[in-house]
Order: C-alpha cells, then sequence, then structure tokens
C-alpha cells in the first residue's frame, strides 16, 4: 500500500492519543510492528466429531428444551486460522471490538442470537467451581472417569464419547438424562466453551444440566460471547499463541460484515436457513491457497468502506427467524455486562451504532473493570464475587442505546483516527525505514560538519558540537562499536585462518570516558585479565607528537599548529586486544593475524572504525578551539584520509630474533630504530617509502622501563620472538601474536 512520506502514520501507527488504547504495549500489534511475526494462532474448537454422536429423539427432545437444538445442527465448518489471526491482531480487549481503518466493529448479542440460535435473554451462567471431576460426574453422568481422563475440574472429550455416544434404545430414563448431559457437555465443551487445553471441558456446566427446562432459561448466547470476548483478549496479547471459543461465529460473522477471505456460495446454498451460519455450510469455492496471515493483514490494513457491509442481515428472510428469538434482538444494542462463569465481558454497542442501521457519534470513555479468575478452590459460588457484573446484567433492558440522526460522522472519524492503531503490519518496511533513517544521519552530520561557526557564542558552538557528536555516533554505533582484536596463529591444511574481528559495545573494558576535551580508555584491570595463549608486545603509551607546519616526510598532510590530543592506540588484555583511537591508517590485510578461535577477521570494518574514531576526534577538538582552529582540524580530516591507502609491504617484516631493548625514544628522535622490528639483513632500504618515515617520526615519548605497567614489563621479558611479519612468516610460526 502506498503511503505518502508525508504521512504520520508511516512512522508512528498510533494511538497518536493512548487514553483509550492503554495497553497497547501489551498488544500483539507492537510486536508485528517491531518485526516479531507470530505466524498463525493454533485455533482450538472441536466440532470434527460431534456427527459420531448418535441421540435418540428422546434425547433431541431434551437438547432443544436445554436451548441446544439449533446449535446442534450447526455442522463442521473448516476453519480458516489466517483469517481469524489477522481479526485477532485488531481486537482491542480495552474496548472488546475490532479495530478498524473505517471505525470500531464487534461480534454483538445480535449477531449471536442470528448466527447460532442460542438465547441471548435470560438467567446469567453461574455456578459453583471445582477442582476434582468424580464427585460431580458420579452425580450427573452415573460414573465417574478414570484418573487419567481428568485433569483437576476437567475432564477429556474422548471419555465423554466413549461412554456416552450411543444411548441404548430401551434405557430407562435416568440413564437417557445422563447420556444427554454427557452430550451437552461434550456440545458446549467443542463448540463456544472451547479450552486452549485442545481436548477437556470444566464439569462446572454440568450443574446446569440438570433440569433440562430450567437449563433452556439460562442466556447461553451471552455466555458464549463472553467466553469469546475473553478468548480474543487473551489471543490479543502478544505472548499468546492459540485462541479458543467459539470460533465458527467469529469466522462466519465475518464472512457476513467484511468483504476479506469471504468464500463464493454455491448457486444451491443461496436460500436462508435458520441458524443463518448455515449459509455456509458445504463445500465453498474460491481461492483459498497461499493466503498467509501476512495477506490477510495488509487486506485489514486497506480496508476500505465498500469493503464493509454493517447490516449483512437486512437482506435475509426474516421469516425463518424463531419467535423467541426475534423477540429479545432488541437486546442486540443493550450496553451491559455479559457473564459465563468467571469471565464477565462488556458489550459496548454504543461504539458499533453502523452495525445498527445508526450514525455514529464519539462514544463515551470505557470504565476499566477488572477480569476476574475462578481461583482454585473448588465448591465456590462465583455470585458472591460477581456481584457488580450480575447487577449491571439484570439491568440489561435499562441501557439500550439509541442513535442520533444528527451526528456528523466526521467528527467521529477524526477523534477515532488519533485513538486508534491505524496500521498492523508496516506500510514501509523495517528496512527501508532504517535506510532513510542512517540517510537522514549522514545529512545532518554533514550539516553540523560543514556549519559556519564564525560570530556564533560559545553557547551556540557547543550545540552545534554536540549535535555533530550525537550523529556521529549514531552513525558510528550503526556499523560498530569500539573493537576488541584476537589474534592468535594457526595453520591446518596450509591455510591460514584469519583472526575475527571482535565487537564490544559500549560498557565494559572498551568504555570510553571523555575529560577535558581528550578521549580516553579504560584498560582492562589485571583482575579482569585471563591467560592469554601466545607471546604479546604491549605498548604502554605511545603518543602523538606535534605536526609540524610543514611535514618534511609527507607532502600531502596539511600544516596543524596546535597539538594533537594525546591518544592511546593499543592496549592488550589478556584474552582480547583493544582497538583504541589512533590516526594511523594501516591497510591491516597486509599484517598477518592468527586466531585461536579459528574466526575471520574484517578488515574493511577495522579501517572504517578508524576513520570514524578520527572524525570525531577532530569533531571534538573542534567544539572547544577557536574558528581557525576548527578550520585546520577540519583540513587534517580530510588530509588524513591518504593515510587509509599506507601499505606495509611483506617485505618491510620478518623474523626477528632480538629482544626488544627498554629504550627511550626523546621528541629529537627523528625516526624509530628499526632493528627493533626487522632484521637487516632482509630488508632493501630503497623499499622504505616516506609514508613510513613519517609514521615512525611521530613517535615519541615511549615510557622507560620505569614507567611501564607491571603487565607489560612481564610481557616484554617473555617476548624473544615476537615481531610483526608478513604472510608467509605467520603461516610457519606459531608461537606469536602482535598487537597491533
Amino acid at each position: 500500500m502506498e503511503v505518502g512520506v508525508a504521512d504520520p502514520y508511516t512512522t508512528n501507527p498510533g494511538p497518536i492519543d493512548g487514553s483509550v488504547l492503554y495497553d497497547q504495549d501489551k498488544h500483539v500489534s507492537t510486536a508485528v510492528w517491531e518485526g516479531q511475526e507470530r505466524g498463525a494462532l493454533r485455533c482450538h474448537e472441536h466440532t470434527s466429531k460431534l456427527d459420531q454422536w448418535t441421540l435418540t429423539p428422546k434425547q433431541i427432545e431434551l437438547v432443544e428444551k436445554a436451548g441446544f437444538g439449533y446449535l446442534r445442527s450447526i455442522p463442521a465448518i473448516s476453519l480458516d486460522n489466517p483469517l481469524i489471526s489477522a481479526l485477532v491482531e485488531r481486537w482491542r480487549r480495552e474496548t472488546n471490538t475490532f479495530h478498524l481503518n473505517v471505525g470500531e466493529m464487534t461480534v454483538t448479542l445480535k449477531d449471536v442470537a442470528l448466527l447460532l440460535g442460542l438465547a441471548i435473554d435470560g438467567e446469567p451462567v453461574i455456578g459453583l467451581t471445582y477442582t476434582s471431576c468424580s464427585s460431580v460426574c458420579e452425580k450427573y453422568l452415573g460414573r465417574s472417569p478414570e484418573s487419567g481422563y481428568t485433569s483437576g475440574g476437567m475432564v477429556k472429550l474422548s471419555w465423554l464419547k466413549e461412554f456416552f455416544s450411543r444411548c441404548p434404545d430401551d434405557a430407562p430414563i435416568e440413564v437417557i438424562e445422563q447420556h444427554t448431559r454427557a452430550y451437552l457437555l461434550y456440545l458446549v465443551g467443542s463448540t463456544i466453551f472451547s479450552t486452549t487445553t485442545g481436548n477437556k471441558v470444566p464439569v462446572m456446566y454440568l450443574p446446569l444440566f440438570e433440569n433440562f427446562v430450567r437449563c433452556g432459561q439460562y442466556a447461553w448466547g451471552s455466555a458464549a460471547l463472553s467466553f469469546l470476548y475473553r478468548a480474543l483478549g487473551n489471543a490479543s496479547l502478544r505472548t499468546q499463541s492459540t485462541i479458543s471459543g467459539c470460533l465458527t461465529l467469529l469466522q462466519c460473522w465475518s464472512y457476513f460484515h467484511l468483504n476479506v477471505g469471504r468464500p463464493k456460495l454455491s448457486l444451491d446454498m443461496m436460500h436462508d436457513r435458520f441458524p443463518f451460519v448455515l449459509r455456509w455450510k458445504g463445500k465453498q469455492s474460491g481461492p483459498t491457497a497461499n493466503r498467509d496471515v501476512v495477506f490477510y493483514r495488509k487486506a485489514l490494513d486497506s480496508l476500505k468502506p465498500c469493503d464493509v457491509e454493517w447490516l449483512p442481515y437486512r437482506n435475509m428472510d426474516s421469516m425463518v427467524i424463531p419467535d423467541h428469538i426475534k423477540s429479545t434482538l432488541i437486546l442486540g444494542r443493550s450496553k451491559t455486562m455479559l457473564i459465563c462463569f468467571d469471565k464477565a465481558e462488556r458489550h459496548l454497542p454504543n461504539r458499533c451504532l453502523r452495525q445498527y442501521g445508526m450514525l455514529q457519534s464519539i462514544p463515551d470513555d470505557v470504565e476499566r473493570w477488572e477480569r476476574k479468575s475462578r481461583g482454585v478452590d473448588g465448591g465456590v459460588d462465583l455470585s458472591g464475587k460477581m456481584e457488580s457484573e450480575l447487577t449491571e446484567w439484570m439491568d440489561r433492558q435499562l441501557h439500550i442505546v439509541d442513535g442520533d440522526e444528527g451526528v456528523d460522522e466526521s467528527e467521529y472519524m477524526d477523534w477515532y483516527m488519533r485513538i486508534t492503531r491505524k496500521f498492523i503490519g508496516r506500510p514501509i518496511s523495517l528496512s527501508s525505514e532504517f535506510q532513510r533513517t542512517n540517510a537522514g544521519l549522514r545529512d545532518i552530520a554533514h550539516i553540523a560538519d560543514t556549519f559556519s561557526t564564525k560570530g556564533l557564542d560559545p553557547q551556540q558552538i557547543e550545540s552545534i558540537s554536540r549535535i555533530r557528536y550525537i550523529a556521529h555516533e549514531c552513525l558510528r554505533d550503526q556499523i560498530s562499536g569500539p573493537t576488541i582484536v584476537t589474534a592468535t596463529p594457526q595453520t591446518e591444511h596450509g591455510k591460514r585462518i584469519r583472526g575475527k574481528e571482535r565487537v564490544r559495545r559500549k560498557g565494559g573494558a572498551g568504555k570510553r570516558l571523555r575529560k577535558d576535551g581528550v578521549i580516553q580508555y579504560n584498560v582492562v584491570s589485571e583482575d579482569e585479565q585471563t591467560q592469554f595463549y601466545g607471546t604479546t608486545i604491549e605498548v604502554g603509551q605511545l603518543h602523538l607528537s606535534h605536526m609540524d607546519r610543514e611535514m618534511e616526510h609527507h607532502a600531502q598532510l596539511c600544516t596543524v599548529e596546535n597539538a594533537v590530543s594525546s591518544v592511546h592506540m593499543l592496549h592488550a588484555d589478556a584474552e582480547n586486544m583493544h582497538l583504541c583511537d589512533t590516526h594511523l591508517g594501516v591497510d591491516q590485510s597486509e599484517l598477518g593475524y592468527d586466531d585461536d578461535e579459528n574466526d575471520d577477521f574484517n578488515h574493511d570494518d577495522l579501517k572504517q572504525e578508524a576513520d570514524e574514531e578520527i572524525k570525531e576526534e577532530f569533531s571534538h577538538m573542534n567544539s572547544e578551539q577557536n574558528i581557525e582552529e576548527l578550520h585546520a582540524g577540519n583540513e587534517i580530516d580530510q588530509d588524513l584520509r591518504p593515510c587509509d591507502q599506507i601499505v606495509i609491504d611483506d617485505s618491510q617484516f620478518c623474523d626477528v630474533s632480538h629482544e626488544i631493548n627498554n629504550a627511550t625514544l626523546s621528541d629529537d628522535a627523528g625516526e624509530v630504530n628499526h632493528n627493533h622490528f626487522v632484521d637487516p639483513d632482509e630488508v632493501d632500504p630503497q623499499e622504505f617509502n616516506p609514508t613510513e618515515d613519517f609514521v615512525n617520526s611521530q613517535l615519541s615519548h615511549v615510557n622507560d622501563e620505569s614507567e611501564l605497567p607491571s603487565s607489560a614489563m612481564a610481557a616484554i621479558e617473555v617476548s624473544q620472538h615476537s615481531s610483526i611479519e608478513p604472510h608467509g612468516d605467520i603461516s610457519q610460526k606459531g608461537d606469536c601474536s602482535v598487537a597491533v
């Protein structure tokens, strides 16, 4: 679906006003938006074996007295799990409605009465709870199940079908009633009260089937809707993967109201029968393959008013509706509490007035209510815990909602779009959003880098520097954090296995501290160091000296008058080599790295990390210096880039058997004594380039033996064969590792 860049819902799917959908963080739509797909829900409904029950005429008579005659006639309808899952993503338990782009919709009491033929008026379905099945089954069914068929206060459906699916023709009335109660328990347990356990039903319904005439006076349709509301609310949470309840009701409600996934009906099925679910009985034609949750999600995200049928039953034959059902349809507009034992849910038709042929106005705020559970105690009458809910149900006739003919629905839609969740799926993919955000950060960084601070006061300059710092930090973190390199030589079948770059994010040993404009790095303490296998050279403190106005050995570098801040180049801990901030660009691909873990070393990322550190160092230096120094810093940042191309030839480094002496290099030293690094017999002086001379000329103030840390001294004393070597030498030797 094409969405303009200016559309705020591209990055914020809503709600803009969170006063209504206050549980957004727990909702599955948040997880989907974050890229966490859970797939299609497991739908629990067990109608496939209902036709294996054989009922006698007397049993059918008792079932009709109990109020389940029409529910019994509903066939097993194949469930569309992806469609149901996509609908659940639009369900909000704060309002017990579907939040669609066209407005709120819900399954109402009227839908239950017309689709299932269940009573929506009568006594509330509530009673005692049970923690075991033996006594209640023995009393109402004449036998108790074995322990393998029970779980707490629940019994397996398979046990009911095994012992009660066929009643003897000559059975006495007591046995017929027992078999009929078992059938009713199986019927409600596999349809309107199906649970996520998959094959069990609570035995707490059995006492309500004791007297079949009295059973017919309960509002089973209201209880079925309460159960479905609760199941939808639970399944809408991001942590859930299953759904139960009367899913046949939910799916057929969608078929009637939404042109999404609706099957085409055969011609012989067009005549109306009651209940109206029978319209979708039998074989259905139409494409159903390759329709997953994403397919239906996109369809619901792009739903248009023309795809919605607000009054789907107006063209149905009203003559087929039984009078006792038709006379109670007014309760379909009752704003009341629906009750099914511990499951009390609000019925809010005032939020869906268009489903009753009325104009929709802005509804009242939903009063939050506590969703109660029945607990684990047996023999507890829930009526004592549900007094307020029962009172509201008793007053259901007093709360019939009406519409207002003078309502402007555009005001409702303006309000609705602020409080709803407009999209479930992303109009723009996560990868596209990341690329756009990254491009925006680069633009911000470029503007901040090139912004002229001439004439600005220190506070304004500080703000520009802060913007520059944040932008570069975000861009740097998207690539990699401070780098830690571990290298140990290994050779296997003639193949050299290179080291793998290790990235450590903020925190720990590589955490950087900013003090007085100088970047410092914390070194891993000796307590945190582990045994390092191999010989290392630990460089305690190497400082870059002052850059002269005219570089003698590198014509490409510009002039700088101020001193470059001290940079800690290398710190070696026991297991990892910490690559710190440095201004030396070295082509790492020319060096041999060996790792004890047979990993790969990423040279491109390492070089890019060094570039970013250089930029960051100069950006902070600029924020504390005058305008001329800012320009000088920018020139340095640009002219240092050729250093990235410095290549250390293999021929420059070879085996060294000399021991590194504890020496102090003074500021007057023009170059580093190469005898400490290379074998003079194997080095051609003509191969040294000006770039290398420049690098060596910048190294100074190497601390003497007394100034080196104890760990460095220990490492140097052991270092008998440490060197920087070309690929070939490293592949042959296996006893040296160099921190670069």
